[in-house]
């Protein structure tokens, strides 16, 4: 709310594991929805077993919802498509933690084709012609030619992607499975002399982060999710940018903008 984003336009919920930070807040977002007389349902996606503590509350707290609570699990140690839609998928992406987590992987399928203006004229398309191709099909000529798809079309610009990985230790796996990945976050809560602590604990350090962002040749990182015993996150934020320079610190209810990359002819 505070964010500008009316809660009735969240439509899928991905929740990595289940420590309270990361799901208490759930359980009143699923009461101010009823409140608000949501009617469409709401997708959950989880590890086990979130459907026993979604089952507790929903007999104890918000037994009468106008809308239905639809729980999905993910299998923590599986890569594989959780939700699609016309425009996104979204993939698991198996983490190492305490408990059983998962990162989430957000693709933007690619835009349709656009037919070059020259072709139109050069080849005389027609509309029926126009259609098969931006399916991608080849164009096939009265003189018997055929012109292949990718001499008359082009994509736009190429899809956008967000890699979610937090909490984790350091897994060149996971970085892995985001290679190439647009925007990545990635929890860093110790500093490099803590890394001790981290693997105990089931965390990476800021330095850990940015090798992951090496690893999948991402375009920006962001970090966060810091421990409180380092006063100046800045610390970690520069321990991250000694390997990986685009690096910076996550701040609550901040935008991040991942721009186009256009495509040129």
């Amino acid at each position: 709310m505070r964010a500008g984003i009316h809660p009735q336009k969240i439509n899928a919920v991905f929740i990595s594991h289940l420590h309270g930070d990361h799901v208490y807040g759930l359980f009143g977002l699923i009461s101010t929805l009823g409140l608000q007389g949501r009617r469409t349902p709401l997708a959950i996606y989880a590890p086990r077993p979130f459907d026993e503590i979604l089952a507790a509350h929903l007999r104890y707290f918000d037994s009468q919802l106008p809308y239905e609570v639809q729980w999905h699990e993910v299998e923590t140690r599986k890569h594989r498509l959780l939700y699609e839609n016309k425009v996104l998928e979204v993939y698991s992406i198996p983490l190492r933690h305490r408990v059983p987590a998962a990162g989430f992987f957000f693709r933007e399928k690619e835009p349709p084709l656009n037919i070059r203006k020259e072709a139109i004229e050069r080849f005389g398309m027609g509309i029926a012609d126009c259609a098969a191709v931006k399916r991608g099909e080849d164009l096939r000529l009265a003189d018997g030619r055929t012109i292949p798809n990718d001499k008359l079309t082009y994509r736009p610009y190429r899809g956008r992607s967000y890699a979610y990985l937090s909490d984790t230790l350091y897994s060149p796996k996971a970085a892995g499975l985001v290679e190439g990945i647009d925007l990545l976050y990635h929890e860093a809560t110790f500093a490099d002399e803590d890394k001790a602590l981290a693997r105990q604990t089931g965390h990476s350090t800021a330095r850990q982060a940015a090798m992951a962002a090496l690893k999948a040749q991402a375009g920006r990182l962001l970090i966060g999710h810091f421990s409180s015993r380092y006063k100046e996150e800045q610390r970690l934020v520069d321990e991250a940018r000694q390997l990986f320079p685009r690096t910076e610190a996550v701040e609550e209810g901040k935008s991040y903008d991942i721009p186009l990359n256009k495509i040129s002819l």
